[in-house]
């Protein structure tokens, strides 16, 4: 047997681990007893959304809506909704180690994309704890903000000019790199010694649809944590997704290693449903305000420094939609 799958303990240790990591469908963000799921946000009485480019025209996905002048907010606007509401709604995930994953010690969820959320919870409530998290996969993310049962979602959303034709997104906040991780056995260093491999990836995610252009056998799952799964047990041979989440992996699995060079850049943005655009220009005022005080370099550092080394520059915001 290979020393990667030999010793049983490491099998039994990441089962556990990984069913640590995976909790409760929907949670609120303060210690003790969850909240009873909040009511879905109601639809705006009339669309807000200006003309969403169609995608042979759209040249920068990430240029989104500019923000409005501060963070007031007037009566009538999505903002005020969820103000009456008193808690702001966010899809997120809770298996993704570093950005969105369920602390096994404490059953709260944390992370990079979490910390995002908890900004526009702050300023728009005044309470960072304000927050119903609503764990999601990934191919839920467009769906739920659709069917306005999501006021926001910050789980890894990769901005797409595809993508903008259902949703909207804020500005860039986050800049990752589609990368593979594999066995510390494994010589490959990077997809393109891959051929022919087993390589996971989580389903509805630019990440499984850009395999396509290298000869590997794609497997789909439903959860980064789930992939994982697979290749701890032997039934895939690679995991790729973007350099933050392999980071996480790497930090739970002593016999995986992230290899080669980033192959795709994947810029993250909070999702926001297509009709509610006075709510992206309100969450991109928050997102500058964190990217220019400092506050953004503080959450990277604590939940990415340590893998991915100290904090770049924020992704400078690009405006221009109207």
């Amino acid at each position: 047997m290979s020393a990667r799958t030999s010793p049983r303990t490491r099998t039994v240790a990441a089962a556990l681990l990984v069913g640590l990591l995976v909790g409760p469908v929907l949670t609120g963000c303060a210690t003790g007893p969850s909240p009873a799921p909040a009511a879905a946000p109601a639809a705006a009485e009339a669309p807000q959304a200006g003309p969403v480019l169609a995608a042979e025209e759209c040249e920068d996905a990430t240029t989104s809506y500019a923000p409005t002048s501060g963070t007031d907010i007037g009566s009538g606007s999505t903002m005020a909704e969820i103000r009456e509401r008193g808690t702001l709604v966010v899809g997120v995930s809770a298996d993704t180690l570093q950005m969105g994953a369920r602390n096994p010690f404490t059953g709260q969820i944390e992370g990079f994309d979490i910390d995002v959320a908890r900004l526009v919870a702050q300023e728009l409530l005044g309470d960072a704890d304000a927050v119903t998290f609503r764990v999601i996969t990934a191919a839920d993310r467009i769906p739920l903000l659709e069917a306005h049962e999501v006021d926001l979602v910050a789980r890894a959303f990769s901005i797409t000019c595809e993508r903008w034709q259902d949703v909207a997104f804020s500005a860039e906040y986050l800049t990752a790199g589609q990368k593979v991780l594999v066995s510390t056995e494994s010589e490959a260093t990077g997809i393109e010694d891959l051929d022919g491999q087993r390589v996971c990836a989580p389903e509805g995610t630019t990440t499984l649809d850009r395999l396509e252009a290298y000869d590997v056998e794609a497997v789909g799952a439903p959860t980064h944590s789930a992939c994982l799964a697979l290749f701890q047990q032997g039934r895939v041979d690679a995991i790729t997704g973007d350099d933050t989440v392999l980071a996480g992996f790497v930090a739970q699995d002593p016999y995986a290693q992230v290899v080669g060079e980033a192959f795709s850049a994947e810029p993250y943005g909070l999702g926001v449903a297509a009709d509610q655009v006075d709510l992206v220009r309100y969450v991109n005022a928050v997102l500058d305000a964190a990217k220019a005080d400092g506050t953004w370099e503080q959450a990277y550092d604590r939940w990415l420094g340590d893998a991915l080394g100290p904090a770049p520059a924020p992704p400078a915001s690009v405006y221009g939609r109207s």
